[in-house]
């Protein structure tokens, strides 16, 4: 039954794919899924871990970084071939979700300078708890540099909570992590295929890793967390935060 399910969900995402740039309802992806509404939102968000509209947005988003990297069109054009009426609110979701303005991004080559974490200063929470466990090198294959991040969702979008780079698999620790519910997400690239990554799901120089949720609560110690790195698949959500740019800046230059 769950073969059946993936099977559906991945009909689905391939459809997405195909039409990036139209108006894509709920009923149509029901449709193609050959599930009811609410029957198929529920089983796409127990495949992917997020919710159909989320996992469209985050393609767009990805198609969008390609297209900036891979052409010289304009980010009005772009904007409107990845579906969005409004540049603004494309650019705008863009920063948000990737860490860069579009012209930035494409300015810097797909690459960030550093990776800025959400501004949770509060003092008192910040003290509350350290998440620490390892990444596992994937079965097969070379990974470059590690990133680790806390996020509130399962796709790795928008400013983690806590991040950290490894230079190689092996243990990480995440101090200061506040109160919340968070998913550890990691990812690595093959070294010198830093510059092409992220095309598409199915990039076999992208490996991706999660775990979580982890509850953080006042009093409870975290049990530690592990995460095995693995070839990026086609049910997973895109890595839409940007790289960040090793040739220019220490390890240490991830800032909190």
């Amino acid at each position: 039954m769950e073969e059946v399910l993936e099977k559906a969900v991945r009909r689905v995402i391939e459809t997405m794919r195909e039409r990036l740039g139209d108006e894509l309802t709920i009923d149509d992806m029901a449709r193609t899924a050959m599930f009811s509404k609410f029957h198929f939102s529920r089983v796409f968000r127990q495949v992917t871990g997020i919710s159909p509209g989320r996992f469209l947005s985050a393609l767009r988003l990805q198609e969008a970084k390609r297209l900036l990297l891979s052409t010289s069109l304009s980010v009005a054009d772009i904007s409107i071939q990845v579906g969005y009426s409004s540049v603004g609110t494309f650019s705008s979701r863009f920063k948000s979700c990737v860490g860069l303005a579009p012209t930035t991004y494409r300015q810097h080559g797909g690459f960030a300078p550093l990776i800025l974490t959400s501004d949770r200063t509060d003092e008192e929470e910040a003290r509350l708890a350290t998440v620490q466990g390892k990444v596992w090198a994937p079965p097969s294959g070379q990974c470059g540099l590690i990133f680790v991040g806390l996020f509130p969702t399962c796709i790795p979008q928008g400013p983690p909570v806590r991040c950290t780079v490894l230079r190689r698999p092996g243990p990480y620790v995440l101090e200061d992590v506040p109160q919340g519910t968070w998913h550890l997400l990691a990812h690595s690239v093959t070294p010198g295929s830093e510059k092409v990554v992220g095309g598409t799901n199915r990039d076999p120089s992208l490996y991706v890793g999660g775990y979580g949720p982890i509850t953080v609560r006042r009093d409870v110690v975290v049990k530690p967390a592990d995460v095995q790195l693995r070839p990026m698949g086609t049910l997973d959500p895109p890595v839409l935060l940007a790289l960040l740019d090793v040739r220019l800046v220490a390890l240490n230059s991830v800032a909190s």
